[in-house]
């Protein structure tokens, strides 16, 4: 309000300067026009001495020059006077606004005591609600960075189901494959002790069968026999 009203003031200055200056230009525009209607309406009489002489031109041209420098004079002394009014209702312009704006605000002043009260209430309001705002824009968020965090939980359970699923799978597999590997290991080894049973009775066999040739050789040797027979030195290949 404060500017509107400078703004205004300052218009109004101007619009009064403004049609001063064309009253001033008005006016030395019909001085002057008038003046020269004057000198050429009248013409004054040449003027003659006692004698019946007439005066020199020079006289008339001092005297021209004179009535001009009085003219010049009153031109300016009136110019003055119109600089001093200018600068006398400058003055007064300027001492009105102060006083308009020391009345405004005075009359602001008295506005805003008598309002203080409503207007406490209104920026309590205004606070309140402003509180209210940022506290459910704060328990949106809230909400917001739980759902993100369940969604991620749930994410990282998923993986880690996954991921028992997948090691449950390896590891079937590789009981699987272990049992496999025991059921061929234990049928080896039965195939072993089996060719180990017959490789011990082979030998037990052979071992009989040398003991009984010794015992038949000695015979011979003792002439415990009614013969000689031959000799036979074959013996089977053993392990």
């Amino acid at each position: 309000p404060r500017d509107k009203d400078k703004k205004m003031r300052s218009k109004s200055r101007e619009a009064k300067r403004s049609r001063r200056r064309e009253s001033r230009s008005r006016s030395r525009s019909n001085t002057a026009t008038s003046r020269r209607e004057k000198e050429r309406a009248v013409s004054p009489p040449e003027k003659i001495d006692i004698f019946g002489r007439a005066l020199s031109k020079r006289s008339a041209v001092d005297e021209k020059q004179k009535k001009e420098e009085e003219e010049k004079k009153a031109e300016m002394e009136r110019q003055r006077r119109i600089r001093q009014q200018e600068i006398e209702e400058r003055l007064i312009e300027e001492e009105t606004a102060r006083r308009v704006e020391e009345l405004v605000a005075k009359r602001v002043e008295e506005e805003l005591e008598k309002r203080k009260d409503e207007i406490e209430r209104e920026v309590l309001r205004r606070v309140e609600e402003a509180k209210r705002i940022m506290e459910k824009q704060l328990l949106e968020e809230l909400e917001r960075q739980r759902q993100a965090e369940l969604a991620a939980q749930k994410a990282r359970e998923e993986e880690e189901k996954s991921k028992r699923e997948e090691l449950e799978k390896i590891l079937v597999e590789n009981n699987r494959k272990i049992a496999d590997a025991q059921a061929k290991l234990a049928e080896e080894q039965l195939r072993i002790v089996e060719e180990q049973r017959k490789i011990h009775e082979e030998r037990m066999k052979l071992e009989q069968e040398r003991q009984k040739q010794q015992k038949e050789e000695q015979k011979i040797i003792l002439g415990k026999g009614k013969s000689r027979p031959k000799l036979s030195f074959s013996l089977k290949a053993s392990e």
